[in-house]
């Protein structure tokens, strides 16, 4: 499942609601408590995402020429 959005759902409803896998299973992320494609592929974005976000934070201090 995707853990990033598991962790954004459970911290709006609640850590003992059940309504985010509701939201995960209605948009197709999880199919009952099965983690499908389509949220594997959420994952794989989220991480590559964060990756990409966190070099860009750091290196040449947001210079293009590097000084």
């Amino acid at each position: 499942m995707p853990k990033f959005l598991e962790d954004k759902l459970k911290a709006e409803y609640g850590a003992n609601s059940s309504i985010p896998y509701k939201v995960m299973n209605s948009i197709g992320a999880m199919r009952g408590n099965k983690e499908t494609a389509k949220g594997a592929a959420m994952e794989r974005k989220h991480q590559a995402d964060s990756r990409r976000d966190l070099k860009s934070s750091h290196g040449n201090g947001g210079d293009e020429n590097g000084y």
